[in-house]
């Protein structure tokens, strides 16, 4: 529902099934499950920051093929009458599980969702959403901030991680489609899985 409300009338736009997918009605999840055929995290140096950022189910140190992958999105409404929509993210590398949280609002004034990073948060990212022709939901990265309990403190922007997110469907292979690249401008790849995927029935 925020995603409709964000987009207005480029929501009609975006492919089909991708309408279907962020309509989000209140209280009904969208469920799916499928394959990333490639991630990869970043450089060795960033292990420290793997280990803390998995802690609290955001980024992770593992790479691999073929990794299984499951997602379910949530939209409540807050105790403000604002909509928040959960992001829960799986991947499973053999015995290892490793989940990317996220929680996001709108902010409808500047035009941004607000994506809350990890649970608990300790990362924050306005998130810019848009319709290519083809019809794919484009999301870049804007202003992020360190979260430190009720304090949210700006992040230089060496140390930002640039978000490029495409989503798209496949109709002859009848699935949806994602590309998420995960940018810092000194040290390079912080994280990128591609692969696709299909709603649970």
């Amino acid at each position: 529902m925020i995603y409709q409300i964000l987009l207005g009338d480029d929501f009609q736009k975006l492919h089909p099934k991708l309408q279907e997918r962020y309509l989000l009605p209140l209280d009904e999840p969208f469920v799916a499950t499928g394959i990333m055929q490639k991630i990869q995290s970043g450089a060795k140096i960033l292990s420290p920051f793997y280990t803390l950022a998995s802690k609290v189910n955001f980024l992770f140190p593992e790479s691999g093929e073929q990794i299984p992958f499951s997602i379910r999105n949530t939209c409540t409404v807050l105790p403000n009458n604002e909509y928040e929509v959960e992001w829960e993210r799986a991947f499973y590398f053999g015995d290892i599980v490793r989940r990317f949280d996220a929680k996001m609002t709108i902010d409808t004034e500047k035009q941004i969702v607000k994506d809350y990073l990890g649970s608990p948060s300790l990362f924050y990212s306005d998130l810019h959403f848009s319709v290519s022709k083809e019809g794919r939901l484009i999301i870049r990265s804007g202003v992020q901030r360190f979260v430190v309990g009720k304090l949210e403190i700006p992040m230089p922007k060496f140390l930002e991680g640039r978000v490029l997110v495409e989503e798209g469907y496949d109709d002859k292979r009848d699935v949806y489609t994602i590309h998420v690249s995960i940018h810092n401008p000194l040290l390079g790849r912080l994280m990128m899985y591609a692969g696709q995927f299909k709603k649970a029935m």
